[in-house]
């Protein structure tokens, strides 16, 4: 039966909280009594997490898929491949560290049924560190003013997509990227729910401080050419200031004489612009950055093997999970 949600996790050294996770994943999903399938994407995980997806699929083949990549690139590359290999009508992706509970989905699935095409999600009460949310806040702020992109909460990805806006995503072809903000430029009719968060169940955050970072400049460079524009009004403004600045300094020094004391507040001014300048070179050189990789055209991600029931195709078994006893079947994707 073709399912009619589809859960697309992405795993990254996540040995320690699957369990949990499986525990509490299955049970909320068959009490939505409608067919689902389970994605999970192993991100190049280093720990034993590939055996125990492989155990999970060999407990639940019926429900679960497991797509493993053949090295780490990343949570969104992740959940693009998991995108493309999706049969659902409603697309839900959730993190595998159970801070998004999976009791959540139906709330998401039933926000769906009233319309919507994409639904995001605002966590009621966040369990962050007192600094991180601030931070969040007002990076959201800025890329909401730059992007118009409006995601009230865009470390969340507990998020649930329409067939049609996957189907957009899909065709598209960025290597860097943010996933919850590109489904939202194809979004006829999105929407925004307040769910629960929890503490992480084990293991520690895989984002760090030049993650968050990083993830911010993807998100900002990617879809607005705002800071560019911001940059050059603000040349404009400084070379105006600045000539100003030389035309009182003439006058200074032909009304009133040299002026010695003022050696160092020139100096100020000299490394402010230079600051300025050697940002200026560093926002460039984001953006052409961005438009080498994009035009190496190497693949984005690498699907080693996805493990799914297919009856009557030859079958392989990769050394990940022969000790698993599990069959899977060779594939080799890029994009």
């Amino acid at each position: 039966m073709k399912p009619e949600v589809s859960v697309v996790i992405p795993v990254y050294n996540e040995q320690a909280g699957l369990p949990a996770l499986f525990a509490r994943l299955y049970p909320a999903l068959d009490a939505l009594h409608m067919p689902y399938e389970i994605i999970f994407v192993n991100d190049g995980s280093r720990d034993n997490s590939v055996s125990i997806l492989a155990e999970q699929f060999r407990a639940r083949p019926d429900v679960t898929r497991v797509v493993l990549f053949n090295g780490n690139y990343g949570q969104h590359m992740a959940i693009l491949a998991g995108f493309e290999v999706t049969r659902g009508e409603i697309i839900v992706t959730l993190d595998a560290d159970l801070q998004n509970p999976p009791e959540e989905i139906g709330k998401l699935v039933a926000k769906m049924r009233e319309g919507f095409d994409y639904v995001g999600s605002i966590r009621r009460k966040r369990q962050d560190s007192a600094w991180r949310t601030i931070a969040s806040k007002a990076m959201n702020r800025l890329r909401e003013n730059i992007t118009n992109i409006r995601i009230t909460d865009q470390g969340n990805m507990l998020r649930a997509y329409h067939r049609n806006v996957i189907d957009l995503v899909n065709q598209c072809g960025e290597v860097n990227t943010f996933v919850p903000a590109l489904a939202y430029k194809f979004a006829r009719k999105p929407t925004e729910i307040i769910v629960e968060h929890e503490e992480r169940a084990a293991g520690e955050s895989k984002y760090s401080l030049y993650s968050l970072i990083r993830l911010n400049f993807d998100l900002v460079t990617g879809f607005s050419l705002v800071p560019l524009q911001m940059f050059s009004m603000l040349g404009i403004g400084m070379s105006f200031l600045s000539a100003i600045l030389v035309v009182v300094l003439v006058a200074r020094r032909l009304f009133l004489g040299a002026e010695a004391e003022g050696v160092f507040t020139l100096f100020a001014i000299t490394f402010f612009f230079m600051g300025v300048i050697l940002f200026g070179i560093g926002l460039l050189g984001e953006y052409v950055g961005r438009i080498f990789q994009q035009v190496r055209a190497r693949p984005r991600y690498v699907v080693q093997t996805i493990l799914q029931q297919q009856p009557g195709k030859e079958i392989i078994l990769p050394e990940d999970a022969d000790a698993a006893g599990v069959s899977l079947e060779k594939r080799t994707v890029g994009r």
